[in-house]
């Protein structure tokens, strides 16, 4: 099965083999040559009978066949790809919960505290030492945590498995109808798990053009990086509005919406990309759908936690750690009896409320770029910096995380948090410039300045756009 035969070998390419064949035939003995023709024309009958429709008798069923029909079924593929997908995501979520609540009781419950008694006995200065343990080993402790499980999970249910294939197919249409690549659909699903991987994976489109396409338009993946802010925010303002029974499945519903969202976006800017600045014809592609079968289990270890996991996991750490000094320091820098922190955040305010955000937010965003798993934790504690809450946190510029929703709920409406704010902010999630691993990876890939700059400022562009729009229309109409 393919969406698009290859072209037929040259003339002078068959008039080889049908030159080899006969020098072959003319050493080999003639019952022998009988034997391997029939045994050749045997061998093309069964594959035949399992591959190819005839009017007059239909072929062979097999598993992989009747798995093909409903999984590339007009009807039903679309639906079963949504449902596994869904379930994918619901299983690397689930499941990352565990992991990443030890990963973080070692890092941040257990080494964190001894870091500090350490540096303490050490006698640094109290600067030097917040600089260091609470700015740069718990920014890149909270990255470890938040940002290793889910790819754990993630890359290995990905590899391997032989449905990826059929989901290009499915959905080759629609991204050819966008002058796109019908393969840019892979590395969309793999963006799910982390863009900076998403990036990479574009590397099985051959068309320079619409690899590009692919490149700039994965960030509307929504990595995992950015579910814990999706679900933690859907959790508490949006599910609070339904009863109490049904309030997980209007959560995941928002959240849903939101990754759909970017789906959309991903095949609306590819067609905008492919008929201005990127334009070009379609190119043709042969997809080969190989046979089901269960993943290779050293090849998929290596391919998913070492190549992927880990090569992704260490840009992020090395973004990580600068990250967190500016953090620190921002909070901890004084100017005229205010941090830098509170005089960023107030010049940024006015920008925010117009966006239906705030200026916490847009610094929250701007000095958590390295990696988008630190942005509640930096949201917090900024929240506390600028209102002033006591007995909340461990102090300026020490990043946290509350242990109920509703105490993280009440801390973000001390901070002027509106029902607006909260669904501007799932769609400032999806659509802003990306993370600086991706970035960097962006850079990597392409080797051109410029189509990093469009690749980061795009989305960027994007997200001030719509969510001014949400604003607007939610001040008129709200």
């Amino acid at each position: 099965m393919a969406t698009e035969a290859q072209h037929s070998p040259t003339a002078p390419a068959v008039a080889d083999i049908l030159e080899a064949a006969r020098r072959l035939r003319s050493g080999i003995p003639g019952d022998v040559h009988e034997q391997l023709v029939e045994a050749i024309y045997a061998d093309a009958e069964r594959i035949a009978g399992r591959a190819v429709s005839r009017p007059e008798r239909r072929a062979r069923p097999t598993l992989d066949r009747t798995l093909d029909y409903f999984l590339t079924s007009r009807l039903w593929g679309f639906p079963i790809m949504l449902l596994l997908f869904a379930l994918m995501f619901w299983i690397t979520i689930i499941g990352a919960n565990a992991p990443s609540g030890w990963i973080s009781d070692l890092l941040v419950g257990q080494c964190w505290p001894l870091l500090r008694e350490v540096t303490v006995g050490l006698g640094l200065p109290w600067w030097l030492r917040g600089l260091l343990v609470d700015g740069m080993y718990l920014s890149t402790a909270w990255v470890v945590s938040v940002m290793l499980p889910p790819m754990a999970i993630f890359f290995p249910m990905f590899e391997d498995f032989g449905y990826l294939p059929r989901v290009a197919f499915n959905l080759d249409l629609a991204f050819k109808k966008v002058g796109a690549h019908g393969k840019q659909s892979m590395s969309l699903m793999m963006g799910f798990g982390c863009n900076a991987a998403g990036v990479v994976a574009t590397r099985i489109i051959d068309s320079p053009r619409e690899r590009l396409i692919a490149i700039i338009t994965n960030n509307f993946a929504l990595c995992n990086g950015r579910w814990p802010t999706q679900i933690l925010i859907a959790s508490i303002f949006i599910g609070s509005l339904a009863p109490a029974h049904w309030a997980g499945l209007v959560s995941a519903g928002a959240v849903t919406a939101v990754a759909l969202l970017g789906i959309a976006l991903t095949l609306a800017v590819s067609w905008a990309l492919s008929r201005t600045v990127l334009r070009g014809e379609v190119s043709s592609f042969s997809l080969e759908l190989p046979p089901y079968r269960p993943p290779h289990f050293w090849r998929t270890l290596y391919t998913s936690l070492i190549d992927r996991t880990v090569f992704v996991l260490w840009r992020a750490v090395v973004f990580a750690v600068p990250a967190g000094a500016v953090i620190w320091l921002s909070a901890n820098l004084h100017v005229g009896g205010m941090t830098v922190a509170q005089y960023l955040i107030q010049y940024a305010d006015p920008l925010g409320l117009v966006l239906g955000l705030n200026g916490v937010i847009l610094l929250a965003y701007v000095v958590a770029i390295p990696a988008n798993e630190i942005v509640i934790p930096t949201i917090l504690m900024l929240t506390v910096l600028v209102t002033g809450s006591h007995g909340i946190g461990e102090g300026a510029g020490v990043m946290f995380e509350l242990d109920s929703t509703a105490a993280t709920g009440a801390l973000l409406q001390a901070g002027g948090w509106t029902l607006l704010t909260a669904v501007n902010l799932m769609l400032f999630s999806l659509l802003h410039n990306p993370c600086s691993t991706t970035i960097y990876t962006i850079y990597k890939e392409t080797g051109s300045v410029k189509w990093t700059v469009v690749a980061t400022l795009l989305p960027l562009v994007l997200g001030f756009g719509v969510t001014l729009a949400v604003a607007m229309l939610w001040r008129t109409f709200g």
